[in-house]
């Protein structure tokens, strides 16, 4: 029996974490022959979209067709692909990020039946043929007539996790990490590693990506075995990273009393330029000699498991590290009143309207100052303040001394970690999801 499989999503931590799992299990799960099973992939538009999320998906072998967001509306209204791409009889739409309305559309103008994963939220029961759920309390909340749809499937977040336990990336990580650092110097003393994510767009970089740093360096003089390394965004490249970390292309970089920043990335031979020992992957030196390993490979589950703690701006990423049970500091400064606009859903949408964003993104940052506090994914998913959000004007020092106390007690990072882990559901889901799906393929009959 030949058919399609139709994966809505739309933003880069689903395409990353949700999108890649997945696809894998279908595969494995149904078939590898394209003509038997294939696999298209359509975006739908996303506040954090980056423009980059359709090229992350074509990357995936698994997948054979992708449509980007800029086509969404007219895939939806009218029912075309911008490749006018034909459909199979059979067929599941399967949801991975969005609105949970646009499968419901979707899947009655293919004639196809339905699978949606639902972290937290599960709508349109009686138009939706199956629910993959993260946790037991999301099917709990479902009328009575409605439980025969819903399966818990567990977290796809997990599935990073899964990665991040082992392998290439993360023994090839452990031969490099003695060589972080202070580029004139090593320490004797055991290494501990912090993963900085300032974020992978302007309006985050901006702030994100000198205050970061103004801390790692506070840190590192005072605990010179900390080392420090930017998992790089796909989306992003290094020149325009650095650039955030020049001051005179940053004016921000004197607001937080950083030395700046320049990048260096090895040569062929695998000889950092102006450094005294090899470097494998680009860095960022500072003003005071510090150096941050750039991070280029994605995902980077592997090295984020390896941090004792990570320093990560709101958003996606805050929901990667609490898969990953890995502890966070969540950083929104609000030097830039206006610069925060990667909000999901409608504010987000507003931030970002031509002329009057910028109007609309100081409204709303005032309010959510005003509201304080779960602004972090793992804090959102337990109700309660799990890792710290510091929002205001903050100073790297003040920072500093948080990053320090946490390292010297390693009991309270152990605490984090633990929560962390308890509010996630079960690893798994993607097979489960796949089983789902083929659940409902079989429904078609021979």
């Amino acid at each position: 029996m030949s058919a399609d499989i139709l994966i809505l999503s739309n933003g880069p931590g689903e395409v990353t974490t949700w999108v890649r799992p997945v696809v894998k299990a279908l595969r494995q799960k149904l078939s590898d022959d394209r003509n038997q099973i294939r696999i298209s992939v359509v975006l739908s538009p996303c506040p954090n979209s980056s423009g980059k999320e359709a090229d992350i998906a074509r990357s995936f072998p698994e997948v054979d067709r992708v449509q980007a967001a800029e086509h969404f509306w007219q895939f939806l209204l009218w029912g075309k692909t911008f490749e006018n791409w034909d459909w199979r009889k059979r067929g599941v739409v399967v949801f991975l990020g969005g609105d949970q309305f646009f499968p419901v559309v979707i899947s009655k103008r293919l004639g196809y039946r339905t699978v949606v994963y639902a972290e937290w939220d599960a709508r349109w029961h009686n138009l939706i043929d199956r629910f993959g759920v993260m946790k037991p309390e999301v099917a709990a909340r479902v009328p009575e007539k409605f439980a025969h749809k819903f399966s818990v499937v567990g977290d796809l977040m997990q599935e990073a996790q899964a990665e991040g336990a082992g392998g290439e990336i993360n023994s090839k990580f452990k031969i490099q990490n003695s060589k972080l650092g202070v580029c004139s110097s090593s320490s004797p003393l055991p290494t501990e590693l912090i993963g900085v994510l300032p974020g992978s767009k302007a309006a985050k970089l901006t702030q994100g990506v000198p205050l970061t740093l103004a801390i790692a360096e506070y840190v590192h003089a005072r605990r010179p075995q900390t080392k420090f390394v930017i998992p790089v965004a796909p989306t992003l490249d290094l020149q325009t990273l650095a650039s955030f970390a020049d001051q005179e292309k940053n004016s921000f970089v004197q607001t937080f009393g950083f030395s700046g920043a320049s990048v260096i990335v090895p040569d062929d031979s695998g000889r950092g330029t102006a450094l005294p020992y090899p470097y494998d992957h680009p860095i960022l030196k500072t003003g005071t000699g510090l150096c941050v390993e750039l991070w280029t490979q994605s995902p980077a589950h592997d090295l984020l498991s390896q941090c004792s703690l990570c320093l990560t701006t709101v958003g996606a990423n805050t929901a990667e590290l609490g898969a990953l049970a890995v502890p966070m500091i969540v950083l929104l400064p609000t030097q830039q009143l206006d610069a925060m606009r990667s909000w999901d859903g409608l504010p987000g949408l507003l931030a970002n309207l031509p002329l009057v964003g910028s109007g609309f993104a100081k409204l709303i940052n005032w309010l959510v100052l005003r509201r304080k506090g779960l602004l972090a994914w793992p804090n959102i998913w337990a109700q309660e303040m799990v890792v710290p959000e510091l929002v205001g004007k903050l100073k790297s020092q003040e920072v500093g001394e948080m990053v320090l106390d946490f390292l010297s007690h390693p009991e309270k990072l152990a605490q984090i970690q633990a929560k962390l882990r308890s509010i996630r559901g079960e690893a798994g889901a993607a097979q489960k999801l796949a089983t789902l799906v083929k659940e409902e393929l079989s429904k078609y009959g021979k």
